[in-house]
């Protein structure tokens, strides 16, 4: 996969920011990476885009920055010649797609139904937007359609808000979700940049969604680990179920058979999409550690981290 379409992936969530005036564009550029979203589609919809996209490319190395609604090949070569890493068009223009696959451009490209689809596949484009989302059809929609296209990846846009974003994230299908709503056009006209800062970081909080999956406590013997579960068991009716390293009573809590990370044990942090999760967190300076991951029909479902807390090593796991 492109390195560009990867990363919006594991960004999860694209906002699509319509910028009346090249002056903001920076220091809205800086409340999204502080709320911990990387990338931007700037629409073409106004005369600032070209300008904004510039500026924001410059400036802001750590920000990916595209530009959407792109309807020809010319609006290609300005935001492209702006620093645009990716083009996204609300149709399919066969002209503007051949164009950024010729040289080398990711682009996504609108569609909305088979048709499209087979157009887009016929050219190698396997990423596509989905738009106008929720007037196609929606997650119903979607669910159809990647039944005869198991290969294909929609980004859905149009209609797409903080209420039902998560319903789309959680189709296999769905590389990322694309919207507005994360810069409300009244708070960028007004400057509120701190305000979009942290709707956006309520936004990225709300589809990692981590809570607290349970509590692993380190013992010294399987004896050990079992009469401290069965204590939890008979204190509170927590149902004692051994395993092969462990001993979970209930849900919460788990007692290693022998030590393992952590001077303590660990804690397990769960998410809604852990590589996600993973990019979320090496953006802050914490990474993984490739030994420890636990995969299942290929997928990665757990992971420590190099980060320890009051002696208990982290780890995530996927809900």
């Amino acid at each position: 996969m492109n390195k560009v379409l990867e990363h919006i992936g594991l960004c999860g969530l694209v906002p699509v920011i319509k910028i009346d005036s090249p002056e903001k564009a920076v220091p809205l550029g800086e409340a999204l990476l502080q709320g911990g979203l990387p990338v931007a589609e700037v629409t073409f919809r106004t005369d600032a885009a070209e300008e904004s996209i510039r500026r924001l490319s410059s400036d802001l190395p750590k920000l990916l920055v595209g530009a959407g609604t792109v309807l020809s090949v010319e609006q290609v070569k300005k935001a492209v010649g702006a620093g645009a890493a990716f083009i996204v068009s609300p149709g399919f223009n066969p002209e503007v797609v051949d164009y950024c696959i010729e040289h080398e451009i990711p682009i996504t490209p609108g569609v909305n139904s088979p048709s499209q689809i087979e157009m887009g596949l016929e050219r190698g484009v396997s990423i596509l937007k989905f738009f106008p989302a929720e007037a196609s059809g929606g997650v119903a929609m979607i669910k159809a359609l990647s039944g005869p296209y198991k290969g294909v990846k929609f980004i859905p846009t149009g209609g797409v808000n903080a209420e039902n974003f998560n319903s789309y994230l959680s189709l296999p299908s769905v590389h990322a979700c694309g919207g507005s709503w994360m810069v409300k056009s009244d708070l960028l006209a007004a400057g509120a940049f701190t305000e979009i800062a942290k709707l956006v970081q309520q936004t990225v909080l709300s589809m990692l969604n981590f809570s607290l999956a349970h509590i692993g406590i380190n013992e010294i013997s399987e004896e050990k680990a079992l009469k401290e579960a069965s204590t939890f068991e008979q204190m509170f009716h927590f149902p004692v179920k051994n395993g092969n390293s462990s001993i979970f009573s209930g849900t919460s809590f788990e007692f290693m058979k022998e030590p393992y990370l952590g001077e303590k044990g660990h804690i397990a942090i769960s998410t809604n999409f852990i590589e996600r999760a993973i990019a979320y967190l090496e953006r802050q300076g914490i990474h993984t550690l490739p030994e420890t991951a636990k995969r299942k029909d290929g997928k990665l479902k757990a992971i420590y981290l190099d980060k320890k807390i009051s002696g208990f090593a982290l780890h995530l796991v996927e809900k």
